[in-house]
């Protein structure tokens, strides 16, 4: 039975949309066929053109059928015969040829001789048979030169041609659209590299060691998920996002999380990638990213060192119209352009926040910036665990007590430093990464390759006092560092090396302590003078690193008693950074003096105690050289050993407490 009402159809696809070529792509046809049409005509031509020697042999054996003279310098003819030997000798396709004739005074006289000689051929020629016709006698034609014009008009048109292609594809483009497409106009277009949704799969789980960076970053990722929950109540969200930290801590990683997590798209950038040689090229690409971000809106904008676009503005030297700053003019002017309804975050990094424009920083751009520091232990053993998770780890592998020896690492020196274990491990042949593979490792990445030329005896005593000094006083300083390791083994520059294990996260110091590390920092040099007579020129980087503990003592933390709590330190604006050429210090002549002074006495104090010291203990400083003279390598547990002193090496060192204000006291009052 029908159904009342209309009949019902069913549902038919919809015919698919005809594909017509793009007006441009039929332009390009055109031309390559007006190019090949060019070259065929040129190719019809195929007679091959023989020197006056073959030209003499075929007139005088009388090969010659026709000879068509044409102007005073050109010739072509055809062969009686053209399957004769002579023809494939001189490769001549269907008998015919072509010769540039030479200047003549007489062209009938040209014309008598080959007639002649055609005539004396057909004389001593064979009879003629039934089968064999009678050879007919050469036919020579004069014409005039046919005039030259179709090979230069099709020239003319073809150069035509390409002059109207390029007005209309590169020229015309550009006068209607400054950032129009075009192979020429791609040069101004932003070479951001987007990462689609699918391929974007980091996520906060993929960044450790970065807790406090990812809770400030959490309400943007909140914000690109569901924007209608800030606005309903007016809210705005940063517009832009600084991520300030140390290079190799995550700031990329950190930013690629962020899209991640809000399931968005990811433009990246360098900085560095708008500025070219030509004004105005960078401003145009600044607007083809944030037009193209905008289109594809939600999603996150990641300029990487931004500092190399968005450095100050009218730097001392020089006009203020180059191209960094006008690219810099026009992301100003992009972000503010934004409204409170284009969900578009730009997130940028940078290890250089000083130098920044401050009208990068104001409330409505980069008005949040967010600090990534060198993680913790706990951060660094949660960035070892995702680095090694790949990595076939043997059981006795301790991540903690990695990460607890790599203070000061980054997350990038992590990776770095799993990646050379496991490569330390395939050197050796083994197949699962042991501890002893970070350990060489770690030598390597923080002292460099072992050395393998030896060092001469004499050099190795020489290595041996130095670090057994250093090791010696901080072990006899309560205030120091605690020993981790000593070496003579050569790594990188150094012939030796004394290793401490601070405590962590120490921001810190008091006067004492920064006082033991000076003490520690000239034991090697008390100690060459008190063995061999003489400083050492291996005591170098020890000097400069405490000349510099000790210049910030004195002017920068006010712990001299002659200066008092001022902070004494010089400017060090640099000069293209919009800051004068010439800057005053902040001191007189008679203080620059006295901080030189209190320098000089602080560091000649460090090093009469740490003589003093060694003196007092010069037994268990030959017991220590002689030790690494032997083994080259002395661990804490060994020193302890050795020396008898020491507290047990799952205990920590105890210090000796100092009361306030007074003046740093070392060990065993000597």
């Amino acid at each position: 039975m029908a159904a009342n009402g209309p009949e019902s159809k069913e549902p038919t696809e919809a015919p698919a949309p005809k594909r017509t070529m793009p007006p441009q792509y039929a332009w390009w046809i055109g031309a390559a066929g007006l190019l090949l049409l060019a070259a065929g005509f040129f190719a019809l031509d195929t007679t091959r053109y023989v020197t006056l020697t073959e030209f003499d042999r075929l007139y005088r054996e009388g090969k010659i059928k026709r000879l068509v003279i044409e102007g005073k310098f050109r010739a072509w003819g055809e062969l009686r015969d053209a399957n004769d030997p002579i023809a494939k000798e001189l490769r001549l396709s269907g008998g015919k040829f072509a010769v540039n004739l030479p200047i003549m005074a007489d062209q009938n006289e040209f014309i008598n001789k080959i007639s002649k000689a055609d005539e004396e051929f057909l004389k001593n020629a064979k009879k003629p048979t039934d089968d064999t016709p009678a050879p007919v006698p050469i036919q020579v034609t004069v014409n005039d030169e046919p005039p030259q014009f179709v090979a230069p008009l099709i020239l003319s048109a073809l150069l035509f041609a390409g002059f109207i292609l390029f007005f209309v594809f590169v020229v015309l483009p550009r006068i209607r659209d400054p950032n129009g497409s075009g192979f020429a106009n791609s040069f101004a277009r932003s070479p951001a590299k987007r990462y689609e949704k699918a391929k974007s799969k980091t996520s906060f789980d993929d960044v450790a060691g970065m807790d406090t960076a990812k809770r400030e970053l959490a309400e943007i990722v909140d914000f690109l998920r569901n924007p209608d929950k800030f606005m309903r109540l007016g809210a705005q969200v940063p517009k832009g996002v600084l991520l300030v930290g140390s290079p190799g801590t995550g700031k990329t990683l950190l930013a690629r999380a962020v899209a991640g997590e809000a399931n968005v798209p990811f433009f990246s950038i360098n900085g560095s990638e708008f500025i070219q040689m030509f004004v105005g090229v960078g401003a145009s690409r600044v607007r083809d990213l944030f037009r193209t971000a905008k289109e594809a809106a939600p999603c996150v904008i990641f300029i990487d060192e931004i500092d190399a676009v968005g450095r100050m503005r009218g730097a001392g030297v020089g006009g203020g119209s180059d191209e960094r700053e006008q690219t810099l003019n026009q992301i100003l002017s992009e972000m503010d352009g934004f409204t409170t309804t284009e969900t578009v975050i730009v997130v940028a990094a940078t290890n250089r926040p000083d130098v920044l424009d401050s009208a990068l920083l104001r409330p409505g751009r980069f008005d949040r910036q967010v600090t990534v520091d060198k993680p913790s232990w706990q951060g660094r053993k949660a960035i070892l665990f995702v680095h090694t998770k790949n990595k076939p780890l043997d059981e006795n592998v301790d991540l903690e007590r990695i990460a607890r020896s790599m203070i000061g690492m980054s997350g990038a020196e992590l990776r770095n430093l799993a990646n050379e274990a496991a490569l330390n491990a395939t050197r050796l042949g083994k197949n699962k990464i042991e501890q002893s593979d970070f350990d060489t490792a770690a030598d390597r990445v923080r002292l460099g390759a072992k050395r393998e030329e030896p060092f001469g005896e004499v050099e190795r005593r020489r290595t041996a006092y130095h670090e057994a000094g250093h090791a010696l006083c901080a072990y006899l300083e309560p205030k120091a560092d605690p020993l981790d390791r000593v070496s003579i083994v050569p790594r990188g520059r150094s012939g030796g090396v004394t290793m401490f294990a601070p405590d962590e996260d120490r921001v810190d110091l008091s006067a004492s302590e920064y006082m033991a590390r000076l003490v520690t920092l000239m034991g090697g040099r008390a100690a060459d003078q008190l063995v061999l007579g003489e400083p050492l020129s291996g005591a170098v980087m020890d000097i400069k690193m405490a000349t510099r503990i000790a210049r910030a003592m004195v002017t920068q933390l006010g712990m001299s008693q002659r200066l008092g709590p001022v902070h004494y330190k010089q400017s060090d604006e640099h000069v293209f950074l919009g800051r004068e050429i010439v800057e005053s210090r902040e001191f007189s002549e008679g203080t620059a003096r006295i901080i030189d002074e209190e320098v000089q006495r602080l560091l000649t104090e460090a090093e009469a105690r740490a003589t003093e010291m060694l003196i007092a203990n010069r037994h268990d400083l030959d017991k220590l050289a002689g030790a690494l003279i032997v083994h080259e390598e002395l661990d804490r547990e060994e020193i302890n050993r050795l020396l008898r002193k020491g507290t047990p090496v799952d205990e920590p060192v105890k210090t000796a407490a100092v009361p306030e204000g007074s003046s740093p006291k070392l060990a065993f009052g000597v």
